[in-house]
């Protein structure tokens, strides 16, 4: 299996104002993520607004993604949901089309034991020859991914690594004490990057990396590197747009950045709503002080 970037987007999913997926523009971002420092694309996460997005509708992202990017970038396509049945089948279709992996969520509304878990996740990992990524996001699952779950899972020669959003060091701790040099823990939070690191983690699957991917990629590499006060430095400086990314449900604030700067992504679809124009006058205050990465076309 050929390794998985440290720095990974988790893409939007651009549509245009009649709220149909506008592919091309797909195309376009994914060129721009690439070119300013993502090593690699999340596609139909949970920034890419999975749950509203149809199975076809997904299908097609993958392929055109992989079309559009060749070599130059990693896809790795979200097929997990609640439903194991359903995220093999969508597994087996990411795989078919060539993607570079795949990322599994969390099992979201039905609540699973820990052994469900582990269950859902190995049969979806039996299921094909890529490298999975398990996603761990309590405050949008309720469930934690325990880590002597993700231990057990890493076991399994195609569970590559996990993305960890709980927002846990301890717990992150906990991983990277617990499982094999070569699995990978990538932050899942933005602002949970740097001490991630720190503690052996791998890279970050990055809201904020749409902006200001060459710049997080440095704070990676400068810890990496032990210049620890350099990196705290750099994620210090980049803390108030971390923060400003999630002041409303992702990826709302997220696309209102991308479209005020001129990088048309289009609206977010329902249940999801605009931005607050209060939240948005203070993003746009944070917004003109960033250096951006990210060029507009």
């Amino acid at each position: 299996m050929s390794s998985i970037g440290r720095v990974l987007t988790a893409m939007v999913t651009p549509f245009k104002e009649d709220m149909s997926l506008d592919y091309q523009q797909s195309r376009n971002l994914a060129t721009h993520l690439i070119a300013s420092g993502s090593d690699g694309l999340v596609i139909s996460g949970t920034t890419g607004e999975s749950p509203t997005l149809t199975t076809d509708e997904k299908l097609r992202l993958f392929q055109e993604i992989r079309d559009e990017l060749g070599t130059s970038g990693q896809v790795i396509a979200g097929v997990g949901n609640y439903s194991t049945n359903e995220s093999i089948e969508l597994a087996k279709e990411a795989e078919s089309i060539g993607v570079d992996g795949l990322l599994l969520v969390v099992p979201y509304y039905n609540k699973p034991p820990q052994e469900g878990l582990y269950q859902h996740f190995k049969a979806i990992a039996s299921s094909t020859n890529l490298p999975c990524i398990l996603y761990n996001v309590p405050s949008r699952t309720i469930t934690n991914l325990e880590s002597a779950t993700t231990t057990r899972l890493s076991e399994i020669d195609n569970i590559v690594g996990i993305k960890e959003a709980s927002g846990d060091l301890a717990q992150v701790a906990r991983i990277h004490t617990s499982t094999n040099d070569d699995f990978k823990i990538w932050s899942g939070n933005d602002s949970d990057t740097y001490p991630l690191i720190a503690l052996g983690g791998y890279g970050v699957i990055s809201v904020a990396s749409h902006l200001v991917g060459k710049q997080i990629k440095e704070v990676i590499q400068l810890t990496l590197n032990e210049d620890i006060a350099a990196a705290k430095e750099k994620h210090l400086e980049l803390m108030p747009l971390f923060t400003g990314l999630f002041w409303m449900s992702n990826p709302i604030p997220i696309k209102y950045a991308l479209n005020k700067i001129g990088f048309r992504v289009g609206p977010t679809r329902l249940p999801l709503t605009e931005m607050d124009d209060d939240l948005a006058k203070r993003l746009d205050a944070i917004l003109i002080t960033c250096g951006f990465d990210l060029k507009t076309p």
